[in-house]
């Protein structure tokens, strides 16, 4: 319990980080991408697609992972904080409060990765859809 107590903060937010980090560099690829893409060179619905949505998956990943990645962080820290008080045997609402309010900093931190995510990938994938409809504007297939 004392290695999840004194390293849970630095675990929640170094995961969390790497995903902010991967967000920002699968939205930034992914719009130079889109910027300089050159859609003559795609023959085939499917090679565009799969052109256009590359790592995405990774990109809606992160959004819909990262509240839980916050809240078990929040459920860790409101466990180690009843741990603490169980060990304690006094029930201190100070101290109770401070342990809470801690725990809860992980769920707001994975909201703020995962919303930013979830927004870039809508936007990238409009972009996506917009590139792929001139595509087929060009080449004269039906949308599907």
């Amino acid at each position: 319990m004392d290695f999840l107590k004194n390293n849970l903060d630095m675990l929640i937010f170094g995961i969390l980080g790497l995903m902010s980090f991967l967000m920002l560099w699968v939205t930034i690829e992914r719009w130079l991408y889109f910027r300089r893409v050159d859609l003559k060179k795609f023959s085939h619905p499917d090679e565009l697609n799969i052109g256009l949505t590359h790592n995405l998956t990774l990109l809606y990943s992160v959004g819909a992972n990262a509240p839980y990645i916050g809240l078990l962080g929040t459920v860790l820290g409101i466990l180690i904080t009843f741990h603490d008080l169980g060990q304690g045997g006094t029930a201190d609402v100070n101290t109770i409060m401070l342990g809470l309010a801690l725990a809860l900093k992980a769920t707001a931190t994975g909201l703020f990765v995962a919303i930013p995510a979830i927004l870039f990938y809508n936007g990238l994938l409009r972009k996506a859809d917009v590139l792929t409809a001139i595509w087929r504007k060009e080449h004269g297939h039906e949308a599907l």
